[in-house]
């Protein structure tokens, strides 16, 4: 049977179109060129997968390129961040190419737009530039510079790059067209000032690149056959090409920039800029915080590099922004821990439970299933005793038949354990809970093989010895924001819609086996959702971050 054809997105429809015409799969080259001045987001990750999945598909290299052109915001541990991100979701890079690697290449390429007439230095003010420039429906009109001499721009862009000339005073533009219908094309700075340090070049360069200038020229000296970038991109294009008319030699290979849509995810921001005023003004503890959509914020809390990757590739690529419910991300990890993750138990919220007819100084150690969803996970041994912890929610006096938990004269299954049956309770002067007492049935032992241990109970109950429990930190991590799309009201800041119950921390209780787990290990507690240990666990105390619950909790309130 002829194996099905998988389909192709546009992308890769534009790929094998070129593979026809213009390219050989040994030309193709592809490059991912995050700028670090900040860590990378959920909305980087899917460019992090198509470039490098491309780069796996076709068997071609990819090349991880620094866009380090603005020494204000950028920094070496960004870099470092950047790096490690990539890595950990499980990609390798051709070369680790950095723009200021090519400063001096530029600076060339820009005395030969001067000298052909095809570039000036502007050194009107910003706000003097942006009237010039016009309007979309009203035409550019030329400023008092731009029919400068060479000799006097190749003069003033000299004593640009040697700090001769203050900050600001000047820019150099390079000369297209004040009328375009493209606003991009209506002589965009291609250099300015910046009297600033640089990570990596230090104090050398006065004058850094733009984006534009930079960008197409980078893929030109690496050889890249493809650019993708996301849809804002879209009217750089022709400013692109442009840059690229006034370079391209013989036969070298011209890159090809094509766009894509972003995938926006809900009760999220993936703005660099609003997601460093979260950390700024202490909403969340830092950029990896684990509420954040940072790569670094969902390693931490629990999420694993398949389920990132599932997840991109689920959404795919498209031609149109469009807002991805964050759920979808969260039905990915589920279903990505759901295979790998051992259960344990552990209670959140403890109500004691005394059993009045078991042995008082007895520990009995019960066999438990690591995954029933991977026989060889193995099992571990789970201690049983007296005196347990339940959940505070899984007790009640009386409640109705739909009930299927704790309740008084009713019967309920521990797991691996014994069936159970509420007597009689306690509470304290506010009418709190404070002690269950409970019969069992000594003869109901989960895998004993008796009559009594395949009767059935309908409800099955997560319990924790308390003469073995471990005492863990549970940070229960929720949305970051109640709007699905916190920064599109024009009339409020996306401050506005913060979750106020995106953290709660609370003392809970475990199984013995919780303390050997190490930092990044991840479990589920059963009943509960997907746990992983916090770096900021200590030997003696072991912190938890919920990764996400069993279930969607969000779906009932939309």
């Amino acid at each position: 049977m002829a194996e099905e054809k998988q389909t192709l997105n546009f992308i890769e429809q534009i790929i094998e179109e070129d593979l026809k015409t213009t390219h050989t799969k040994e030309s193709l080259y592809f490059r991912f060129p995050p700028e670090p001045n900040g860590y990378l987001h959920i909305g980087h990750a899917s460019s992090i997968c198509l470039n490098f999945g491309l780069g796996l598909k076709y068997n071609a290299p990819v090349n991880l390129r620094f866009d380090d052109t603005n020494p204000a915001k950028e920094e070496q541990r960004f870099v470092e961040a950047i790096k490690k991100d990539v890595q950990w979701l499980g990609y390798s890079w051709a070369k680790e190419c950095y723009a200021s690697d090519y400063f001096e290449q530029l600076y060339l390429w820009a005395l030969t737009l001067i000298k052909d007439g095809k570039a000036y230095v502007d050194s009107q003010s910003s706000e003097e530039i942006a009237q010039q420039k016009g309007t979309p429906t009203q035409a550019g009109v030329a400023g008092p510079y731009r029919d400068r001499s060479v000799e006097e721009n190749l003069t003033l862009f000299e004593q640009m790059k040697t700090g001769e000339a203050p900050q600001g005073a000047h820019v150099l533009r390079a000369k297209i067209d004040l009328k375009s219908t493209n606003m991009l094309m209506r002589d965009p700075v291609i250099y300015r000032t910046l009297h600033t340090s640089h990570h990596r070049t230090g104090t050398k360069w006065k004058i850094f690149p733009m984006y534009d200038w930079t960008h197409g020229e980078s893929d030109y000296i690496e050889q890249i056959s493809h650019s993708f970038c996301t849809l804002e991109f879209l009217p750089h294009r022709e400013l692109y090409d442009w840059f690229l008319d006034q370079l391209v030699e013989g036969s070298k290979l011209r890159p090809k920039q094509r766009e894509f849509a972003r995938r926006n995810l809900s009760h999220t921001l993936v703005s660099k800029r609003k997601l460093a005023r979260l950390v700024q003004e202490g909403v969340v503890a830092s950029w990896d915080d684990p509420r954040m959509p940072t790569i670094s914020g969902l390693r931490r809390r629990g999420y694993t590099p398949d389920a990132i990757k599932n997840f991109a590739q689920g959404i795919g690529v498209g031609k149109r922004d469009n807002l991805i419910d964050v759920s979808r991300l969260e039905f990915s990890v589920r279903e990505d821990l759901n295979k790998k993750a051992n259960r344990v138990m552990a209670v959140l919220d403890p109500v004691k439970v005394t059993i009045t007819n078991y042995p008082q100084d007895q520990t009995e150690w019960l066999e438990a299933e690591n995954n029933q969803e991977d026989p060889s996970a193995g099992s571990r041994q789970v201690p049983f005793s007296k005196e347990l912890y339940i959940e505070r929610e899984d007790f009640r006096e009386e409640a109705n038949k739909k009930f299927f938990r704790l309740k008084l004269g009713k019967e309920v299954r521990l797991k691996n354990a014994y069936i159970i049956k509420a007597e009689s309770c306690e509470k304290d002067p506010e009418g709190n809970i404070t002690e269950i007492f409970c019969t069992y049935d000594p003869k109901s032992k989960s895998g004993s093989g008796t009559q009594e241990s395949l009767r059935k109970v309908k409800g099955t109950l997560h319990w924790v010895a308390i003469n073995k429990a471990v005492e863990v930190e549970v940070r229960l991590y929720d949305r970051l924001f109640t709007d699905p799309s916190p920064d599109t009201h024009k009339d409020k800041d996306f401050m506005d819609f913060l979750n106020p119950n995106s953290l709660q921390v609370v003392t809970a209780y475990g199984e013995p086996s919780l303390g050997d787990l190490k930092i990044e290990d991840t479990v589920q507690f059963q009943r509960l959702g997907y746990f992983t240990v916090d770096l900021q666990s200590t030997k003696e105390k072991k912190v938890f971050n919920r990764t996400v619950g069993l279930r969607d909790s969000w779906a009932k309130l939309t």
